[in-house]
């Protein structure tokens, strides 16, 4: 057995998700044991800061090594809090924090040139190991970019190890501030090459938007979609958003706050001028953008239809959202991973508790079929004490 601990803070920048975990087992065949699992906020004020870059602010060279050592420095902070109560952790994969996200594709200057992918997380894993005295694994993402993949979305192949079923086909689908999903078919044959994966769109980043800003700042999120549910939906206008290049894209694709951020928000704030809809009213369809894109994506790109849908991220604890996509999946089953024996709410920082292990144990952590990459690739750089 192995004690590591992940930590993760999403493109919704809540605060740092840590997962105590104890890992045994080799490649896929893993059993994994959720220890502890809790969210540590950010500072107010350095959560402002970190979501003022992420909306395209500048920095200095000098700020922005500061920023980095403090996120280290609250990342630190939570593994070392994680553990109290248990044994040492042995290990530490960190994603660090999401700071910009540039999908791989074509530019227009010079005409038809290529670009690799690019991905900056902050909270160097350096520092988070020589502040806690625990090996640290961190920077998971360039590996699988090298490779000319998008380094997202990474979860899959630990999706497959946890949640994959002998007979059942699934889609395992996170909800953070943005979506991502992982299709499993049946564990039999050759499975693992057919698994899939990509980012479907918003998750939660346009409704925490929308929340502080029709909230004028009291409010963070729609507490269990209260607020959206309380209003109807505007179909027309979800089926003009769904018209938007990303959603037509065929995948391996990955997208982030650069795209799905306050610009676009604004776009739909002007969209909805002609409807004159209200505030509970475009809540309501904003979520509707986030269940239907879901649904749209998997009839538009999946061989098939799954057998049942697994929610998992903080979106899974908003019911209003699980109700529309239990209405729109029509007679697929809706679940949750909780339902099937992975926490919900950790499952993201126990995947990159997996991939440290894996790192570690020298065991490929993408999955090319979902990041478009070449090859497997072992993640994560490895700094030690």
């Amino acid at each position: 057995m192995s004690l590591t601990i992940g930590l993760i803070s999403g493109t919704s920048v809540d605060g740092i998700d840590a997962a105590l975990v104890d890992i045994a087992g080799e490649n896929l065949d893993l059993q994994v044991q959720l220890v502890a699992g809790k969210t540590y906020p950010y500072p107010p004020e350095l959560r402002d800061k970190i979501l003022a870059v992420c909306g395209g602010a500048t920095l200095s060279m000098a700020e922005l090594a500061e920023l980095d050592d403090a996120i280290a420095t609250c990342f630190a902070q939570a593994a070392m809090a994680i553990q109290q109560g248990h044994p040492q952790a042995e290990l530490i994969g960190s994603h660090g924090q999401t700071v910009y996200h540039r999908p791989r594709g074509f530019t227009a200057q010079p005409p038809g040139a290529y670009t690799l992918a690019y991905s900056l997380q902050l909270g160097r894993g350096v520092l988070i190991a020589q502040k806690t005295g625990i090996t640290t694994v961190s920077n998971f993402r360039v590996a699988d970019i090298a490779a000319g993949g998008e380094g997202a979305p990474l979860v899959p192949r630990i999706d497959a190890a946890l949640l994959s079923h002998p007979q059942e086909s699934r889609c395992i689908q996170n909800i953070g501030g943005i979506g991502n999903v992982a299709y499993m078919p049946p564990r039999q044959g050759d499975w693992l090459e057919k698994i899939r994966g990509w980012d479907t769109g918003p998750g939660n980043s346009l409704l925490d938007l929308a929340i502080h800003r029709l909230s004028q700042g009291a409010k963070t999120y729609d507490q269990n979609g209260e607020w959206a549910a309380s209003g109807t939906p505007c179909q027309e206008l979800v089926r003009q958003w769904l018209e938007h290049d990303y959603f037509l894209q065929p995948p391996p694709k990955s997208t982030g706050r650069e795209l799905f951020g306050v610009e676009y928000l604004d776009g739909c704030i002007k969209d909805a001028e002609p409807y004159n809809l209200s505030a509970a009213d475009f809540l309501a369809t904003l979520t509707e953008l986030t269940a239907a894109s879901i649904v749209h994506s998997y009839r538009t790109f999946l061989p098939q239809m799954p057998q049942r849908v697994l929610l998992a991220g903080g979106g899974s604890r908003n019911l209003y959202l699980r109700k529309r996509l239990e209405i729109l999946f029509e007679n697929i089953p809706v679940n949750t991973t909780d339902e099937v024996g992975l926490n919900a709410d950790f499952k993201e920082a126990i995947a990159f508790a997996v991939l440290a292990y894996w790192r570690q144990n020298h065991t490929p952590g993408n999955l090319p079929s979902a990041t478009g990459a070449t090859q497997e690739m072992l993640l994560g750089e490895v700094n030690y004490v």
